[in-house]
Parts: structure tokens; sequence; C-alpha cells
């Protein structure tokens, strides 16, 4: 999809705060109400943009221990692929999964309470799940940047 630079800014300014209202948007925009608000659905109904979230404070809600656990699959079927997929996306403190090459076959962002909870974690549920041959945990001492803006 093509963005021209009202769209650019546009996207910008939601990704900034999208609890910005409409005519906010308008005076920063120089367009009329309306023509914001058609550009706004456009790029929603064309799964630019994808849902509004609320960033929350991890430290605030006490987990704030981050951890990027590497997995290693025992093998590569597609039956493990898919049982280890369809269970990981289910655990809560698992933010984000990546499928990645190299060493491992998966990154997991983890967020839980503390290190006693991360022992918890892999105990109880993630060494649950079948077809896991090894984990490699790395923690989190400092968040450096932090971001969900993406560049046009």
């Amino acid at each position: 999809m093509e963005f021209d630079q009202v769209d650019r800014k546009l996207l910008y300014l939601l990704q900034t705060d999208s609890k910005v209202t409409t005519k906010s948007l308008s005076v920063q925009l120089n367009l009329s109400v309306t023509a914001v608000y058609e550009r706004v659905k456009k790029l929603e109904k064309s799964g630019v943009i994808e849902k509004y979230v609320a960033v929350i404070n991890k430290e605030k809600i006490n987990k704030s221990f981050v951890v990027l656990c590497h997995i290693k699959l025992l093998k590569h079927s597609n039956e493990y692929i898919t049982k280890f997929e369809s269970e990981v996306v289910q655990l809560h403190e698992v933010l984000e999964c990546f499928n990645v090459s190299g060493d491992y076959d998966y990154i997991l962002k983890v967020v839980v309470r503390n290190m006693k909870a991360y022992r918890e974690f892999i105990n109880e549920k993630l060494t649950k799940i079948q077809y896991i041959g090894s984990t490699h945990s790395t923690f989190i001492i400092s968040e450096l940047k932090y971001t969900n803006q993406v560049e046009l």
C-alpha cells in the first residue's frame, strides 16, 4: 500500500497516542474532521491499523522480570512445530514468540514477577509442552529502548 505524506503523519500521530481525537488530528494535519475520519477508517479496513492497545507499565503491575527464552525443538517435523506453536501461544507469560533461524528455533519474550515465578513458569508450564529439546534463558538487565512505532 502506498502512503502519502498525510497518511505517514497520521500513522505517526496515532502510533504516538492512539487516543488522540479526530478533531485534534484534523488540526495537526490541516484537514477536515471528516477527511481524517475517512483516512483512519481506510487504514483500519485495509489492515494497516490492526488494533488499538494500552501500553502497561510492567513495574506498576509487578511483572518487570523479562526473559528471552530460546527454544530448540527435538526435530523439525510438522507435528512437532504445530504442537509447540499451538501450545506456546496459550501461555499468558509469553508476550511474544518468534520462529527464528540459527542455533534455536524460537525465541519467547516472557514477563513474570521475579526469578521464582520464572522458575515456576519453566517447570510447570513450558517444560510440559512436548517436543522441546532444550532451552536457554537470557535475563534482561535493563531496557534501553522499547517502542511499537514503525517508521514509514
